[in-house]
């Protein structure tokens, strides 16, 4: 099958000619065959999004039916109103009563190589004792509790534990800094704090009880804190009497029974912040009945998940993939759920592979920035290990381009593997936009169509649908996984989510529909460059970069221009083959540049292009757009403290204006 990404032309190209991809791949018989959804019947049936959703939710264990479905007072929505549940009881308890009790229900892989497997009757004595303890510390329905820890299986018990007994878990992921883990207690008033001495990291140690001490000496309210001793005897942290309590201390003489808390459908479940590029980071509120309904629906059709699976999401728990897709999704299925604590390349580039041959991992979700990574590195790797076990695989955190897309199902899936490539956000709290395996036909680097159930858009600057071409993303009627507001600012939640386009949640994403109905995510509307008056899209200049076989990966940015408005900047990482040294530099910057204008024409030829050996990336593995504007506009660096190496942005800066001297 031969295809293009993009018809080459001579002269500037608007945004709806691009992305004329023609490469097309249908499901299977045989995994149609065996699938949760296997025909178009689901999509019709979610064209009813209430019905839809209560059939869902009627899959979940209450102990209270609701009275009424759904309540939407835009922008505010109940669902399943007067229903009773617990999230805990619906994970773990009403596993116990079939053959699931001794399935496993998380498997974890240490970094430095220890393994632990839990299954759901050990995992049920795990939650139910550390409850316990926290009721013993005071803990009480409705409070709030800060979760800080590295990934490790006690991050998923506390955050049941808290489920349990009613008690807000706010996760806070294990690289932020002291000042943002202060920062977010002290916004979410938060009295108890779970954490550890430490966790590792590319063989390093990350030292959480010290940074924790530091947040602490501004953060008053916390008044105990648990401390999961992850290290060995010879790295031992400073101590607080009084208030420090070891968790095996706390845990050990507990009962192996805690009653569960009978919350109700809207009870607040939890609080994750989201950062923004300016302003404090917002306390994204998800209740109970609504998110874990989503969170286990959307587990169940887009991945297709069955109970023979080893479901293996990459995502820290710290960030809201892995709340709904290691932890809550999966377990609420009575799925085995893979958590590993490391990097993607320690000891060895391989690991992700080892990992997969080694448990016979069926279903893989993880980062396009991962992804294109994987490639630089070559096919040789993957080659290594059998990973026939794989019969799905995921995407997720950004727009995939359709080279790396292609790669994935090539290389990794061995051209067997569907692909759901999956938009979503912390505010949805779970999947909205994703084929659905069973029945869709897939094209490289398009999530496809909205979920059944949801109601999503391209509109306009006037909120007037866009039947085919480009325009902003938006979803017309709730859904029970929508975040309920901004934790204590609910102000802020109206004007930021409901304001542009009154009626509608605007979820700050560009998007275009091609001729099919089919949706092609352009990432923040803040990514989209207005260039002498035509609207480019930074994805789409960054995937006619990855499409030349010199080019690792590419992050493109908007720099001012008095002129243009916008100019086109390109970092670029070359494959390792590739040399871009001496007099070659300018040579390879000029293939790419004309590159640029085959695959999208001339008004998308980058202005400049800097070539790094590696881009700044959050441990989720986002690129951080935001620190490379500050780069090529001559700015002081903006908050690094997300990064998984702040080194690689200070050296780009000094690279940067060293070439500018």
């Amino acid at each position: 099958m031969t295809a293009t990404l993009t018809k080459p032309v001579a002269g500037p190209r608007t945004l709806e000619d691009l992305l004329l991809e023609k490469r097309k791949f249908a499901p299977s018989k045989k995994f149609k065959d065996s699938a949760h959804a296997n025909s178009e019947v689901i999509y019709k049936e979610g064209a009813n999004f209430v019905k839809f959703w209560k059939k869902r939710a009627h899959e979940l264990t209450w102990s209270k039916k609701w009275k009424k479905t759904l309540e939407w007072k835009a922008p505010f929505a109940q669902w399943f109103v007067g229903g009773k549940l617990n999230v805990s009881v619906n994970c773990v308890d009403r596993h116990l009563t079939t053959w699931r009790k001794n399935k496993a229900a998380i498997i974890w892989e240490g970094e430095p190589g220890e393994t632990r497997t839990f299954t759901y009757q050990q995992l049920s004595r795990e939650v139910n004792r550390f409850a316990n303890g926290l009721k013993s510390l005071g803990a009480v329905r409705g409070d709030r509790v800060v979760l800080y820890m590295p990934m490790v299986p006690e991050l998923a018990i506390a955050m049941l534990a808290c489920a349990r007994i009613g008690a807000a878990h706010s996760v806070v992921f294990g690289g932020f800094s002291a000042e943002a883990l202060r920062d977010r207690i002290n916004d979410c008033q938060a009295k108890i704090l779970v954490t550890a001495d430490g966790g590792y990291r590319k063989g390093h140690v990350i030292p959480l009880k010290q940074w924790a001490d530091e947040a602490l000496q501004e953060a008053p309210g916390v008044k105990k804190v648990i401390v999961y001793k992850r290290l060995s005897q010879s790295n031992p942290a400073a101590w607080t009497e009084g208030r420090d309590i070891d968790w095996n201390d706390l845990v050990r003489e507990q009962s192996d029974f805690c009653k569960a808390e009978n919350m109700d459908s809207e009870d607040l479940l939890y609080i994750l912040y989201t950062s923004g590029t300016t302003g404090k980071p917002k306390g994204i509120m998800h209740t109970t009945g609504g998110y874990l309904t989503g969170a286990y629906a959307t587990t169940k059709y887009v991945f297709d998940i069955k109970d023979e699976d080893i479901h293996w999401c990459t995502a820290d728990i710290g960030w809201v993939t892995g709340h709904s897709y290691v932890v809550y999704g999966p377990l609420a299925n009575g799925a085995t759920t893979l958590m590993y604590e490391g990097s993607p390349d320690w000891p060895a580039k391989d690991r992700f592979w080892a990992i997969i041959a080694k448990y016979k991992v069926t279903i893989l979700y993880t980062a396009p920035t991962a992804i294109r990574t994987f490639m630089k590195w070559g096919d040789d790797l993957p080659a290594k290990h059998d990973m026939s076990s794989l019969r799905l695989l995921g995407s997720v955190g950004e727009p995939i381009n359709p080279e790396a897309w292609m790669w994935y199902r090539k290389t990794i899936g061995k051209e067997r593997c569907p692909i759901v490539d999956t938009w979503w956000q912390t505010e949805t709290g779970a999947i909205m936009i994703s084929p659905l395996p069973g029945v869709t036909a897939t094209k490289p680097g398009s999530a496809t169509r909205p979920l059944p159930g949801i109601q999503a858009e391209v509109v306009d600057e006037n909120g007037k649908t866009v039947k085919v071409g480009a325009g902003y993303l938006i979803i017309k009627n709730p859904w029970p996984a929508m975040l309920r507001g901004i934790y204590g600012d609910q102000e802020r939640y109206k004007a930021q989510y409901w304001s542009r386009f009154p009626g509608y949640y605007f979820t700050g994403d560009g998007a275009k529909r091609d001729k099919d109905g089919y949706l092609w995510l352009l990432g923040r509307v803040d990514d989209v460059l207005k260039v002498s008056g035509h609207r480019l899209s930074t994805m789409e200049i960054e995937s006619a970069l990855v499409d030349n076989s010199k080019v690792a990966e590419a992050a493109v940015i908007g720099k001012h221009d008095d002129i243009k408005e916008n100019a086109v900047f390109a970092f670029v990482t070359l494959k390792e083959d590739v040399s871009a040294a001496g007099g070659n530099r300018q040579a390879v910057i000029d293939e790419l540049k004309a590159h640029v204008v085959k695959k999208i024409g001339s008004i998308a030829r980058p202005d400049e292009i800097l070539f790094t050996a590696e881009l700044p990336k959050t441990r989720s593995g986002k690129i951080m757009r935001r620190l490379l504007r500050d780069v090529a506009e001559g700015r002081a660096l903006g908050d690094t403290t997300t990064l998984a190496d702040p080194n690689v942005v200070k050296s780009l800066k000094e690279k940067y204006e060293h070439l500018e001297s």
